[in-house]
């Protein structure tokens, strides 16, 4: 999926009509009499309403013909996706109306966002004689304001995560900027959260992290990853105290997995969805629309839990409260409502898993760039379902093989279609490098290779490359 920055006024939701209530055949008898009053109607239903480099691998359009790394990636359904960053324009607040700004988002296609609701309390209508009187009835306080949530419940879970949580704003030297989310990495300050949530001020902008407590510092780009799209900022001044969120282990998760997201949607900071893992490995290619910026692409995590503009880099945690992904892209339809180009959440959400967002992070705290797994091989990027091709030709004119790389030393040669992984199907080059990309240099893995119309297999130890240019 490609995206673009956007970030239009949200027009307020349609109100819902209101549901008749009956009225009780006949009045009830009072209490004192032995009868008793009549059961509250239910509740009436609430209306509801894929960044990067190819690394080693070299770009191709459609034709197989090898284009610049800033070409905008196919969408994960096969074709040009339009859509818009995880982000808006960032500007002034201003005053505060019906609609708010968006926050800043990555692979988002365009989408019509639907919201409605019927109002809460209910009264009962009660009848005598010819009179008719409305009365409500409200249920005793009785320290409920005081409940103790289980620890394992939702509301557990969110009090805890909550105040390690931040809302960043990010300002670009001539303007530009947006806001998106990060979670606290460690004691020391760090926060981690997407790479297309700060990149506006990555040449000399502005930073802010706001925790939920309202509290908000400076803060400044300890390095970034394009590709990944997972950056590391810093709190300058950190306060003492600090909770970094437990992180969990992404390749223990399973589909069925219950999911909690937290994020700033729309600019709506601190807000809190459920949902569940709905697949995994599930290959995404996504781009903040800036015709100079080129793709990133994972092997994520895919939710259903509501994620809107201004979740980016917010944690995709499990029910126990453990971060095992970082928000980055939805999937939804065309059309914003109203026309406004706005998008949101039709329950296809993605997130980077975490065993490969902390291995990321750890190296842009480390050094400050990134370190990519590599095979050395460049691959067409045109939509197939058949494998990943290694080209005729590489990008520039280059060797489409990297003597001497790993693909070179496996015997691998141009013509070659990558079917697998491992036990990973591989049906683009798009889902090859995000693969590869889950795995750290020096690891082995074995390729099943088409040539000929047979398939044979080939191991293949990865290589590395540092930085993101």
């Amino acid at each position: 999926m490609s995206t673009e920055n956007e970030g239009n006024a949200v027009p307020p939701a349609p109100s819902a009509p209101p549901v008749p209530v009956e009225s009780p055949a006949a009045p009830p008898r009072p209490a004192a009499q032995g009868g008793t009053m009549p059961p509250p109607p239910s509740t009436p239903p609430h209306i509801p309403g894929v960044n990067g480099e190819a690394g080693a691998f070299g770009q191709q359009n459609g034709t197989g013909s090898p284009v610049d790394s800033s070409w905008p990636p196919p969408s994960a359904h096969g074709g040009a996706g339009g859509g818009s960053g995880w982000g808006s324009p960032y500007q002034q607040p201003a005053p505060k109306t019906a609609g708010r700004r968006g926050g800043l988002i990555a692979a988002v296609l365009a989408a019509a966002l639907v919201a409605g609701g019927l109002g809460g309390g209910i009264g009962y209508t009660l009848a005598r004689n010819s009179d008719t009187a409305s009365t409500t009835i409200s249920a005793s306080d009785s320290g409920a304001s005081r409940i103790k949530r289980d620890p394992n419940s939702v509301a557990g879970v969110a009090a805890r995560a909550l105040p390690s949580t931040v809302t960043i704003e990010a300002e670009g030297a001539g303007g530009r900027g947006g806001t998106g989310t990060g979670f606290v990495f460690d004691t020391q300050g760090h926060i981690v959260t997407n790479n297309h949530v700060v990149a506006d001020a990555v040449d000399g902008g502005r930073l802010t992290a706001t925790f939920p407590d309202g509290k908000k510092y400076e803060a400044e780009i300890v390095g970034n990853a394009q590709g990944y799209d997972v950056a590391v900022i810093k709190l300058k001044n950190a306060p003492s105290g600090l909770k970094p969120l437990p992180l969990g282990d992404s390749d223990k998760v399973a589909v069925g997995d219950e999911t909690i997201a937290i994020g700033a949607p729309f600019g709506l900071s601190n807000t809190v969805t459920t949902g569940i893992i709905s697949a995994k490995n599930r290959p995404v290619a996504s781009s903040d629309g800036n015709s100079e910026s080129k793709a990133s692409y994972m092997s994520a995590l895919q939710t259903d839990a509501s994620i809107n503009p201004g979740n980016s880099g917010g944690p995709l945690l499990d029910a126990r409260g453990a971060v095992i992904g970082i928000n980055s892209a939805i999937q939804s339809t065309g059309g914003g409502l109203g026309g406004s180009g706005q998008s949101g959440s039709i329950g296809l959400g993605f997130a980077i898993p975490i065993n490969q967002a902390k291995y990321v992070a750890q190296q842009l705290i480390k050094t400050g760039k990134p370190v990519y797994a590599k095979i050395g091989a460049s691959v067409s990027l045109e939509n197939t379902t058949d494998g990943a091709k290694i080209t005729e030709q590489g990008v520039g004119g280059s060797d489409p093989i990297e003597p001497g790389g790993p693909a070179d030393k496996a015997g691998l040669r141009p013509g070659d279609v990558i079917t697998r992984l491992d036990d990973r199907i591989i049906d683009s080059g798009p889902t090859l490098i995000g693969e590869i990309w889950t795995h750290k240099p020096g690891d082995k893995v074995t390729l099943t290779v088409k040539r000929d119309g047979k398939e044979h297999k080939v191991d293949v130890v990865l290589g590395s490359r540092v930085g993101d240019d």
